[in-house]
């Protein structure tokens, strides 16, 4: 049987420090690629690039992965700054590119943390840029070990997110930004106790976001290599 190819985003950073000469580099983090070998599919890293190369790119997965790591630029929910931000423009336009070609081709999309947000933004939905003031649970927890999780979560009865995490779990957490306005076509499909989004499904198509890091604790927790054979193999 063919594996599945999951093509996985990729993040840049323009100085890798002094191991790696200072080199800018185009990277994903480990755990999306053990995490998806272990799973049974084919890690395929998509580098930030054109725009225009967002159809063939998709073309050739079978599913997409987007990663966590810089803040979503404000200008792509009709918004100004109200906060210092990370935000890296062409980051936002190429996963925002590959996000309407997968639901053009008609592929799976599974989007952590700053990719659940994206598929927010990119639906039509908006974020809130600092939680801060919203929330007296801790959701940026460094520096608590990655792996560890922090705060709970609740589930939609019947939701994939269910199916995999249960009603309730633990999970870690590490976001200053969250979901507002929920996009149409989209469902809240997990939450914490202060009403932060941390999960959203789509019923019309195979999409499925969570606002914590499975792949920053894979390895440690069964419930989060679940939701990778999840992705890999059903969704």
């Amino acid at each position: 049987m063919k594996r599945p190819t999951i093509g996985i985003a990729a993040n840049e950073v323009a100085d890798a420090g002094e191991t790696l000469h200072h080199l800018p580099i185009s990277y994903t983090p480990l755990g999306y690629v053990r995490a998806v070998q272990q799973a049974g599919g084919l890690p395929l890293i998509l580098p930030i690039g054109d725009s225009a190369t967002a159809k063939e790119y998709i073309a050739q997965i079978d599913k997409l992965v987007l990663a966590g790591g810089q803040d979503v630029s404000p200008k792509f929910y009709g918004q100004e700054k109200t906060i210092n931000l990370s935000s890296y423009l062409q980051r936002d336009e190429f996963e925002l590119a590959l996000i309407d070609e997968a639901l053009l081709q008609k592929k799976p999309i599974f989007a952590v943390c700053r990719g659940m947000q994206l598929i927010n933004v990119a639906l039509g939905g908006t974020l809130l840029q600092d939680i801060s003031n919203h929330s007296d649970i801790v959701h940026m927890q460094a520096p608590i070990p990655k792996e560890v999780p922090t705060h709970v979560i609740e589930t939609l009865d019947e939701s994939r997110l269910s199916a995999i995490y249960g009603r309730k779990t633990h999970v870690n957490s590490f976001h200053h930004q969250a979901v507002d306005k929920l996009a149409q076509g989209l469902c809240k499909t997990a939450w914490s106790p202060d009403g932060i989004i941390e999960g959203l499904e789509a019923a019309e198509r195979r999409i499925m976001g969570v606002q914590w890091h499975p792949d920053f604790a894979y390895d440690a927790l069964s419930q989060e290599m679940a939701a990778f054979r999840y992705v890999v193999n059903d969704l």
